[in-house]
């Protein structure tokens, strides 16, 4: 438990219905008494636990400040796991600081950053994956991230963690007992059977690593890129994807000069989409610049829709475009298939893959549901849904997991290469650290705070 108490607003700031200030720590009920009187003539904290009281604050000098409501909820059944009193009143600026002031009056100090879900990450109600989806709750930006969110703030992610780390243990344990006591036959521990045990856990990992991609773009929006020669329907595109007339179009080459971005949920996929100033070599001083900034986005995105012409052959400017792409995820959409077309499909598929290359007419729309659906199938697999199970949530999590991975795949080899069990046990601890900064079972003073501070005040 901490020894100071802290407070802070935990509502959004501005005005609203209702705001809420928290206080959390041992004194929290007694800084909460210090300023709520309740209508009954009662002490707050002579009310049952998570029991709304009506009443008013006042201010030092006696004068009111609010009509509130205010609840007290005793240690460990808290948010932060801690004593904690929530004083409910109205939703404006002015209500708000004051009461919060108070607070401080009467004890509290300001909460930092993040500092209610360290404290319950700290008292154990919580571990690392599940306060780091408290904020991915927050910023969730479509159902299904939302969905996933809920789920690993359950503790989903960190079941399957710990299921992993418990049998990296067993294998440790096992081999530090041959260690200890080579005159003893132990006929389980075997190379054959430490290197099938590592296997599985390498299974678990690489199949939450498949996954990586979904619970990022899910949190974060998928970077994509609309690229491709002047004049092929790209802000087209984007109107279409958009639903309205974002982009300026035209019969002229290079209407496009600059990135026009925005951000969209595509049948329920969050997308960071780049309109991108036509590739070309021009002598434009202004486009040049445009031209340049396509090329550097093309180069950042995590992908690359590359809009073709059907209605002309692919031209040199094309090829260049499609090449530039060739090494990012891709797909090629052959706008204007309300026209005759002259590009020849068959052999853009051998290329780049039956799936990647689609027709469409972004004037008409139709072919629009065909891009849809093979996105969704990219983001969640080839269901096309957010599947059960656990999602990797951020760079952090894949970092960890990918150097685990690659620790184990060395314990592997060198079970399988015979070697002595102390470097199968070095490599396997290192492992299960890993894994364990994950959740936050082993993670670091320093990881903790920064973690942290990239959360709200009131959080």
């Amino acid at each position: 438990m901490a020894e100071n108490t802290i407070s802070a607003v935990t509502t959004a700031l501005g005005e609203g219905a209702v705001g809420i200030v928290r206080i959390s720590g041992p004194e929290a009920l007694a800084v909460g008494e210090t300023l709520f009187k309740a209508a009954s003539g009662k002490a707050l904290g002579a009310y049952p636990v998570n029991t709304l009281a009506y009443g008013h604050v006042y201010d030092t000098d006696g004068s009111l400040v609010d009509e509130v409501l205010a609840v007290y909820m005793r240690a460990p059944r808290s948010y932060t796991a801690e004593d904690v009193v929530e004083i409910q009143c109205h939703g404006g600026v002015q209500p708000l600081q004051k009461i919060l002031q108070l607070t401080f009056a009467a004890g509290a100090r300001p909460a930092e950053a993040g500092e209610f879900t360290m404290r319950a990450f700290l008292n154990g109600r919580i571990d690392l994956t599940q306060a780091e989806a408290v904020m991915d709750i927050i910023r969730s930006r479509s159902e299904a991230s939302l969905k996933l969110a809920a789920r690993q703030q359950q503790g989903q992610l960190a079941g399957e963690l710990r299921t992993l780390r418990k049998q990296l243990v067993d294998i440790v344990v096992n081999l530090e007992a041959v260690i200890d006591y080579p005159e003893e036959d132990i006929e389980d521990v075997t190379y054959g059977r430490v290197q099938e045990s590592l296997s599985t856990v390498c299974s678990g990992i690489e199949h939450l690593l498949a996954h990586a991609h979904t619970g990022k773009i899910l949190r974060e929006g998928l970077r994509t890129a609309i690229v491709g020669r002047p004049n092929v329907g790209k802000s087209s595109l984007l109107n279409a994807l958009l639903r309205e007339e974002r982009a300026i179009v035209s019969q002229y080459a290079g209407t496009t000069r600059d990135v026009i971005e925005e951000q969209l949920l595509l049948d329920g996929v969050p997308l960071v989409l780049a309109d991108t100033a036509g590739i070309r070599a021009t002598d434009d001083f202004v486009e040049k610049i445009g031209v340049e900034k396509s090329r550097q986005l093309l180069a950042d995105s995590e992908l690359v829709i590359c809009v073709i012409d059907g209605s002309e052959g692919l031209t040199d400017e094309d090829e260049a475009i499609l090449e530039a792409a060739a090494d990012k995820p891709c797909v090629v959409i052959v706008n204007k298939s309300d026209l005759p077309q002259q590009v020849d499909l068959a052999q853009l598929r051998e290329r780049f893959g039956a799936d990647k290359v689609m027709t469409l007419s972004a004037k008409t729309l139709v072919g629009i549901e065909t891009f849809t659906a093979w996105l969704k199938s990219y983001v969640y697999g080839s269901k096309g849904t957010l599947e059960d199970g656990a999602y990797i949530q951020n760079a952090r999590q894949e970092r960890l997991l990918r150097e685990a991975l690659t620790g184990l795949q060395d314990a592997e080899a060198a079970a399988q290469d015979y070697l002595p069990y102390d470097c199968i046990v070095i490599d396997v601890r290192s492992a299960i650290d890993l894994l364990g900064e994950i959740t936050g079972d082993t993670v670091q003073d320093e990881i903790i705070n920064e973690i942290f501070e990239r959360f709200c005040i009131g959080k």
